[in-house]
């Protein structure tokens, strides 16, 4: 992962600009897990970062948060194919 596109996250104060710029950094598919865990912990700490700035879309940046981080979890867990609770 691009480290300066991951500073570029620490500019942005819309959750439409989150979106984008993730979007542009998620590895693929194939990644390593262990490399999937990283970008979704990261991406889990940007949304809730956004929560506070934006605050038109705080919700909705919260639950993006909170889906990543079960999403990291379960992968650590070996349980990504399984929906979460």
């Amino acid at each position: 992962m691009s480290v300066e596109r991951w500073r570029e996250l620490d500019r942005v104060d819309t959750l439409a600009a989150v979106h984008e710029l993730l979007g542009q950094l998620r590895p693929r598919r194939s990644a390593p897990r262990s490399e999937l865990v990283a970008y979704l912990r990261k991406s889990a700490a940007v949304y809730a970062k956004v929560a506070e700035i934006d605050r038109d879309h705080h919700y909705e940046a919260l639950y993006f948060a909170g889906r990543d981080r079960e999403r990291a979890e379960a992968l650590e867990k070996g349980e990504e194919g399984k929906s979460p609770k």
